[in-house]
């Protein structure tokens, strides 16, 4: 790669080939407030030397297998209560089905998501699936995979904090699973912040779920919510937090970088999302610290802008949903 110049030292820093400390980052973070253009043209830069200019998506259906958790986070919407008209409880026929469309319409992926063990805190969740013949969610996200891999869709599953023995059971099916960190910061579980009544979210319980499914050679998906009051320096410590993990087990296959959008069904209906330019920032900075990841934005979280974040080094659009349940 030709030698390339920047008005930033610690740019080029990174165009050496040289790793950057967080306390790089926040200073590259702080030099960038007023000015981002230049972190993302090394982003785009660092994107191209690394990942050939392509941009990756993958054709999946979506299997909202039990929309009932156990957790309350503040800015969530897909979580719903018994009786609600929105709660999804998906029979092994409707999951069969949807795996026939989704096979009919080319998809490759199934993507498998549930609330975070509804049976532990609902007696319907858990008379539903002792009724299906199943003791928990996980014991029934074990038959659905079967029933995807069958259909010719590759599982990948979403279910929150899994224990190591349920994700070997998965694995046997399951080419990559996900969990969301989120923020490494525990702030964000104090009484008034989004996670107090989601014990679940604790970053030392994710953090758990990472290194396990490293110990298990399960390549895994994870990333970070963007806007919900975290400070910009505890989202670098969090992608140095998974950057830590990936430099120990080599199994963190992409990160997937969310920006908060209120809901008005939620308890964070008033407050306002990230602005455009410092989520783009974010962006560019995971690339930064992270030259060779797979960096994942949502388009449907970023509609009318999401082509531009190109320019802050994404090589990848997530999933195209072309079923939903």
């Amino acid at each position: 790669m030709s030698k390339i110049v920047l008005n930033s030292e610690l740019l080029n820093k990174v165009f050496e080939g040289k790793e950057i400390t967080s306390t790089d980052a926040y200073q590259i973070y702080q030099e960038s407030e007023n000015n981002p253009f230049e972190i993302y043209k090394a982003s785009q830069i660092l994107r191209n030397k690394n990942k050939r200019r392509i941009v990756t998506y993958s054709r999946k259906v979506f299997f909202n297998l039990i929309n009932l958790c156990r957790d309350t986070c503040s800015y969530c919407t897909y979580k719903s209560e018994p009786g609600e008209s929105k709660t999804s409880m998906m029979s092994k026929q409707d999951i069969s089905s949807l795996a026939s469309v989704g096979s009919k319409h080319k998809c490759t992926e199934a993507l498998f998501v549930t609330g975070e063990r509804p049976e532990q805190k609902y007696d319907e969740a858990r008379l539903w699936l002792k009724e299906n013949g199943f003791t928990s969610t996980a014991e029934y996200l074990v038959h659905a995979s079967e029933i995807a891999l069958n259909a010719g869709l590759f599982p990948h599953t979403n279910a929150g904090n899994l224990t190591k023995s349920e994700m070997s059971q998965l694995k046997k099916t399951n080419p990559s699973l996900g969990v969301m960190l989120e923020n490494s910061s525990e702030r964000l579980g104090e009484k008034g912040m989004p996670h107090e009544f989601a014990p679940s979210k604790n970053p030392r319980a994710r953090i758990h779920v990472l290194e396990n499914a490293g110990e298990l050679s399960i390549p895994m998906t994870t990333g970070l919510l963007i806007g919900i009051g975290e400070s910009p320096f505890e989202i670098i410590d969090s992608i140095f937090a998974i950057k830590s993990i990936h430099q120990k087990y080599g199994h963190i296959q992409e990160i997937i970088l969310q920006n908060f959008q209120p809901k008005q069904d939620t308890a964070m209906r008033d407050v306002s999302g990230p602005e455009e330019r410092y989520f783009k920032t974010m962006v560019a900075l995971t690339r930064l610290i992270m030259p060779e990841m797979n960096i994942q934005i949502p388009p449907n979280l970023s509609p009318n802008s999401y082509p531009d974040f190109l320019q802050t080094g994404i090589n990848d659009w997530g999933g195209d949903i072309s079923n939903n349940s």
